[in-house]
């Protein structure tokens, strides 16, 4: 429960340097993490839902109609499949830089005193 604490601090209430770095390192790894949840995690969770592509999920509020003046109006939806791989995408990142920063920030602070610095 100690990581979860942490991760929650780190989430909220992170210093200005260990955010700057998060944001750094998780841009370098949006592609893949966004890969990763799309293409491994996700079509895992379609098929359990009866072979769905699951960001295609969503709730129709307004269907697709024509204006009086012949123009298309396109449909008003809720995609909540999207919305859902999009969090877990900030999770995966989210948890992974907590976990970069928790390793750095104990590399640094067990470095001995009287040791340069690099």
């Amino acid at each position: 429960m100690k990581i979860w604490q942490e991760f929650k601090q780190f989430a909220i209430k992170g210093n200005a340097i260990d955010m700057a770095v998060a944001i750094i390192i998780g841009t370098a790894f949006n592609k893949i993490i966004t890969s990763l949840v799309n293409d491994i995690i996700m079509p895992p969770i379609g098929v359990i839902l009866g072979g769905v592509d699951f960001k295609n999920l969503e709730i129709v509020l307004k269907k697709a109609a024509v204006s009086p003046t012949g123009e298309t109006l396109s449909a008003v939806t809720l995609r909540y499949g999207q919305f859902v791989n999009t969090l877990i995408d900030f999770f995966i990142v989210a948890f992974t830089m907590f976990v970069v920063i928790k390793i750095m920030n104990k590399v640094l602070s067990s470095r001995q005193p009287g040791l340069p610095k690099s």
